[in-house]
């Protein structure tokens, strides 16, 4: 057994700990540890305290050099990363004025990617995923949920979570695979047959087996399914073991009131959300989803995210990386948007990403830098993290280190 790994001093160590999962969140409740350092052993934390009372005989030490602010590894839970194509169309589209129907009547839409992920190899899908996990490496992200979703049928669905799975192998991220097979009505789907009952009979007992996801994920919308349809696949879905999270609330509202009726972990999006659904979310176990890409993207409004930590629930903020209505995939910057136009404290942005996210993906192991966490860090070239969110993702990490090993 190699000798536990000491690594500082950071000027400012932010551990996350602490700090409740729900409600509204004050700077002053954030734990700053001055000169902090972070001793592991086997990719797991063993203690986070003072540097210099953590130093002994019996410890080996990374040095830190300069003036640096260390936090947990940023969780991104939301993103569909797993795609072949470009959208930059639609985007030009859609800045040109064009509605969302004359864009689909052009050849665009979520069924342009579909029809272009379906021509992707399984190892061109690999290549592409991997490629989008290094920037968000980069970027500080340590942990990142992927999606499927572009497939619609079994055999597409499948090529999409193999490779996420295979991507898994390759990155130094670790991916959560979400299945998204209920995105919307496949157009070459036949009217004789019920799709959502042959993904639940067919797709859903092969994902089991292979263990190629624990979660599923559904687009409750108008212009995909309603609560009436999707009720049945969820409670299948639950039945089998598998994890709910809902798109929701993106243009209308019907999807947070699924979420929370099927205790799913997450509702995503929420853009349309009026007091009903705040409050109806607060009173749940359901983690409030942000995802500002989305918004900056499509040019609409911001989750009601102040709304919604001030009635007691509980915020995750994700990028939605996707090729439509949010291409951009840089986390800290649309977190940090957010923050400005929601008016959100640095903590609970900086929550937002670690700690509240990874418990949208139900991970008690990280977005927090404590004994038996894993040793999932990034640092950053300041002395304040006060200055993280201020350049609104324009200061980059200067190191991220993944379980326990300094990958960046």
């Amino acid at each position: 057994m190699n000798r536990p790994l000491l690594i500082g001093p950071f000027t400012q160590l932010l551990p996350m700990t602490g700090l409740p999962l729900k409600g509204a969140l004050k700077d002053e409740q954030l734990a700053v540890i001055e000169n902090g350092g972070i001793l592991v052993s086997e990719g797991k934390i063993l203690k986070v305290g003072v540097f210099d009372e953590l130093k002994s005989d019996d410890v080996d030490i990374h040095h830190i050099e300069g003036q640096q602010v260390c936090l947990p590894g940023f969780v991104d839970s939301h993103t569909h990363i797993c795609f072949g194509g470009t959208r930059a169309r639609d985007y030009a589209y859609r800045n040109a004025g064009k509605t969302y129907l004359e864009i689909a009547k052009a050849g665009g839409g979520i069924w342009d990617t579909v029809t272009q992920t379906r021509k992707a190899s399984q190892e061109e899908l690999v290549k592409g995923i991997v490629s989008r996990s290094k920037k968000h490496l980069k970027n500080g992200i340590t942990t990142i949920e992927v999606k499927s979703g572009y497939g619609l049928s079994v055999d597409e669905e499948l090529k999409m979570l193999r490779a996420i799975k295979r991507a898994n192998k390759t990155t130094n991220a670790s991916l959560v695979p979400t299945c998204l097979a209920a995105h919307m009505k496949p157009k070459d789907w036949s009217e004789d047959n019920d799709y959502l009952d042959t993904i639940i009979n067919e797709l859903f007992p092969i994902i089991k087996t292979e263990n190629l996801a624990n979660r599923v994920d559904a687009f409750v919308e108008e212009s995909a399914f309603s609560p009436e349809e999707i009720k049945p696949y969820f409670q299948k879905a639950k039945e089998m073991g598998f994890d709910i999270t809902v798109h929701a609330d993106q243009f209308t509202t019907g999807g947070s009131q699924v979420a929370v009726d099927f205790d799913a972990v997450s509702a995503d999006h929420l853009e349309a959300s009026t007091e009903k659904e705040i409050r109806l979310l607060a009173k749940s176990n359901t983690i409030a989803t942000a995802l500002p890409g989305a918004s900056i993207g499509l040019g609409c409004a911001y989750t009601p995210a102040r709304k919604i930590l001030d009635a007691g629930g509980a915020l995750s903020i994700a990028s939605d990386h996707n090729p439509g209505s949010a291409p951009m995939g840089d986390l800290l910057t649309q977190a940090s948007i957010l923050g400005t136009f929601e008016k959100l404290s640095n903590t609970e942005v900086l929550a937002g990403i670690t700690s509240r996210a990874a418990a949208a993906l139900r991970l008690s192991d990280r977005g927090k830098l404590e004994e038996g966490a894993q040793a999932d860090f990034v640092v950053f070239p300041t002395d304040n993290y006060q200055e993280i969110t201020y350049h609104q993702g324009q200061l980059k990490p200067h190191m991220v280190w993944k379980k326990g090993k300094h990958i960046h």
